[in-house]
């Protein structure tokens, strides 16, 4: 699994990469997720709140404050998440700042391409892609496939489901094969088949279900192991206008309830009112 807590100085180790500011008056580690897609366009940051909660066993206090995140496409692409804790004695804990993006651009721009190498599906002719601080092209496939098995989350446009598997079994294979028990892995994927709001069918077989109740058993599954990093390649693809807005509600509740990152590929307009930035792509180049 990935080293959550970074040791490095809080400073810029790149250019255009953002990081929140010292709130400590020593040193520190940082907090942030940083998705740096390229490292030569211009880069165009925006601001999403932080919040903070330390405890000095006295009393508990909350910090708010804001982080600045730049976003940029070109032939690299970093995800990096890291935690914070101050010097001076006091133990603090950061919740994990989550981000929802999109990827947008006209068909063959490049939009499915970009997020397969992001999730390490397919491999880049050229560049390379690192996730928290690790250069994934030198990473044997039994290392990248235990990254994607811990760290990583995918839901498809064709919801990806074994169709002799009911619901719950579909969700259970990825716990099973970190090695859950039968206890364990039946109780998570009860637990997040409900959350997406099928309680009453996690014993029913896809081929029962219309397009967007598989499509909750296909985020259900990608969400059981409890991801960094959510990549959804069009999942309202082969869906109704309805049964999109109840997908892209549930991804909004997602992020912001439970602090998901999700970096999503679109292709309508009004998608963009669900998420916190926008990526378009045109021939494979950032356009905005």
């Amino acid at each position: 699994m990935l080293n959550l807590n970074s040791s490095s100085p809080l400073i810029p180790l790149e250019d255009n990469v953002h990081f929140i500011e010292n709130l400590s008056t020593g040193s520190s580690e940082n907090i942030s997720f940083k998705l740096l897609l390229g490292s030569n366009a211009p880069v165009q940051p925006y601001r999403i709140p932080l919040r903070i909660t330390a405890s000095n066993g006295a009393e508990t206090f909350q910090i708010d404050k804001t982080q600045e995140i730049g976003i940029n496409v070109l032939n690299r692409a970093k995800i990096d998440i890291s935690s914070l804790k101050f010097d001076q004695g006091v133990p603090v804990k950061g919740q994990q700042v989550s981000i929802f993006v999109a990827i947008m651009g006209s068909s063959g721009s490049g939009k499915s391409t970009f997020l397969n190498q992001l999730g390490l599906l397919d491999i880049p002719t050229s560049g390379t892609v690192i996730i928290n601080s690790i250069d994934t092209s030198k990473m044997s496939e039994k290392e990248k496939g235990n990254l994607r098995l811990h760290n990583l989350g995918y839901v498809f446009q064709d919801y990806a489901l074994l169709p002799e598997l009911s619901a719950i079994e579909n969700v259970c294979l990825p716990l099973m094969m970190q090695g859950k028990s039968k206890e364990e892995y039946q109780r998570a994927a009860s637990a997040v088949l409900i959350s997406v709001g099928l309680e009453d069918r996690l014993d029913q077989f896809p081929s029962k279900m219309s397009g967007g109740q598989q499509q909750r058993v296909s985020i259900a599954k990608a969400l059981a192991h409890k991801p960094r990093v959510l990549f959804a390649d069009e999942p309202c693809a082969n869906l109704d206008s309805l049964a999109s807005k109840q997908i892209l509600e549930l991804f909004r509740k997602f992020n912001k309830e439970e602090d998901q990152t999700i970096v999503m590929v679109a292709h309508e307009d009004w998608h963009m009112e669900y998420v916190d930035r926008v990526i378009r792509l045109k021939d494979g180049v950032l356009e905005s």
